[in-house]
């Protein structure tokens, strides 16, 4: 009998482990699988259940000039999966009475103002935070993005007054990075510190992320970080970092996944610490991932979801029959990643990679989080490599009709002469944007963000084509000019020539006049 119940005991643990090889190996294959579907050069990935790390590697490279391997402590840029600490600092300030989530912006920036008069006195800590402010997807991101501009944060605060809302005041849901900016110098006008100092100091440091910085600038050991890469013209290419430290509130934060699941094991211990350190209290926490804006869910929806919308920092939903899960992503030019908690069942998945492809994280989030859930396996792979199959095509087909059409306006008569578009455009916010005719060539260029610098060529009377210089950007633009009735430029507005664009890249918020 005796002998009889230790070896079920041995079969059962060897049958324990052996799946849990076979698991290990068939996720090692779908992210190896993954790296080739989504031309990913690497991706590093974290599994925490339980309290315990049962999963940590890296696969690919980290950058495809060194090839060195991407492993589980190659350190890769967040992006917005900043907003949840910058979210968590604020909530420690509300416990130390030195701040209210309710206080008006107006109370710790008195220089604060939007657009519209009522907003700017109504405009709370709280909206900074939801993306509800009534300004549009990514309103005003060319304030910080790409890097290589000379805006600062007190530039932010006195150009917001310029954007003009797209809905009303708290009705709609709209990603705005601009409003993280304003939330981190809320934390240091309240808290004696900067940003990236309280990031450090009073939270990765007592939490246990050893590796990890507040923005790019403050990594001092380069010797295992990516490089960021992004598909150009059919090709992926290694591009240069890219992040400008006037919004590390927003998306500064480098880590990777070890670090990365730290966090998620805080988080889901209550905000306690490893040592047995309580950082926030259980209210403040509890604040954090309650919803503040409602998003609508998909009818097909496949986790069967009754809700979903934002807290603060956070986007959240329920899964599967009423388990909430807590998340976000991040996006770099050159770099996305993915932060997933499901507190329930003390899961969290951490995906990062060194190639703005999204449809590689959601590969390996949804299988990981499939296997926990109980769903057979879905085949996410294949559902997103059609999806980003065609959805290449598509952009691809988009911008070959658009520079077809610049190829046949190279015989067009009727054109506009350069004397009656060159000069010197300005919009409110942005700055100057300056058109200039050298040698046969039209040229493009902002005065305040070096990189925004390409060819304008024509498209037809009234449209050129911004094409600029630097190709990872994937961002050109038509450039639609009005006239004045001598049939000179007044002014021009700019729309993007293909939806993959990224919405930072936000010309399309732009209302240039023409000053000379």
């Amino acid at each position: 009998m005796k002998f009889s119940k230790l070896f079920t005991f041995l079969f059962l643990s060897f049958s324990l482990a052996f799946s849990a090889q076979i698991k290990e190996k068939n996720l090692d294959k779908l992210i190896n699988e993954t790296l080739k579907t989504f031309d990913v050069p690497g991706i590093s990935v974290g599994i925490l259940k339980d309290g315990e790390m049962v999963y940590t590697k890296g696969f690919g490279v980290r950058s495809l000039t060194n090839k060195k391997e991407m492993n589980e402590n190659t350190l890769v840029g967040v992006a917005s999966n900043s907003k949840g600490f910058t979210c968590f600092a604020l909530a420690m300030m509300v416990d130390e009475g030195k701040l209210n989530w309710d206080d008006k912006v107006r109370k710790h920036i008195p220089e604060f103002q939007l657009y519209d008069a009522w907003v700017t006195d109504q405009f709370t800590v709280r909206d900074l935070v939801t993306h509800r402010s009534g300004m549009a997807l990514g309103a005003g991101d060319l304030l910080f993005f790409p890097e290589g501009n000379d805006f600062t944060v007190t530039d932010v605060i006195n150009n917001v007054k310029y954007l003009q809302p797209e809905s009303s005041f708290r009705s709609e849901f709209a990603y705005n990075n601009n409003m993280f900016i304003i939330a981190g110098e809320v934390l240091k006008r309240v808290s004696g510190l900067t940003w990236e100092e309280f990031i450090e100091q009073k939270i990765m440091q007592p939490v246990g992320m050893t590796n990890s910085k507040a923005s790019y600038n403050r990594v001092t050991n380069r010797t295992n970080i990516i490089d960021a890469h992004t598909r150009t013209e059919g090709k992926v290419v290694q591009i240069p970092h890219d992040w400008s430290e006037t919004a590390n509130a927003a998306g500064g934060i480098v880590s990777n996944v070890k670090d990365m699941l730290t966090w998620a094991k805080f988080l889901m211990n209550d905000a306690v610490t490893a040592e047995g350190k309580r950082l926030l209290s259980t209210n403040q926490f509890h604040e954090l991932w309650q919803l503040q804006t409602p998003l609508k869910v998909g009818k097909n929806d496949w986790y069967n979801s009754n809700f979903r919308g934002y807290g603060l920092g956070w986007f959240l939903t329920d899964v599967k029959g009423g388990y909430k899960q807590v998340y976000h992503t991040g996006g770099l030019l050159g770099t996305v990643t993915q932060f997933t908690m499901i507190p329930d069942l003390d899961l969290g998945i951490i995906v990062l990679t060194n190639q703005m492809n999204g449809n590689a994280f959601n590969t390996i989030t949804n299988t990981i989080k499939d296997s926990y859930l109980g769903y057979k396996d879905r085949n996410w792979l294949k559902t997103y490599g059609d999806k980003n199959t065609k959805y290449l095509q598509f952009n691809d087909s988009l911008k070959a009709t658009v520079y077809n059409k610049v190829e046949l306006a190279k015989t067009n008569k009727n054109l506009p002469k350069p004397a009656q578009i060159t000069g010197t455009y300005t919009d409110n916010w942005f700055g100057d944007i300056v058109i200039s005719f050298d040698e046969n060539k039209y040229t493009i260029k902002s005065k305040r963000s070096a990189d925004i610098i390409g060819e304008l060529v024509p498209y037809n009377q009234t449209t050129f084509v911004a094409k600029w210089n630097n190709r990872s950007f994937d961002a050109d633009v038509f450039v639609n000019f009005t006239f004045d009735e001598k049939g000179n430029a007044t002014g021009a507005e700019m729309k993007f020539i293909a939806p993959i664009t990224d919405f930072s890249f936000d010309f399309e918020h732009l209302n240039l006049k023409k000053i000379n």
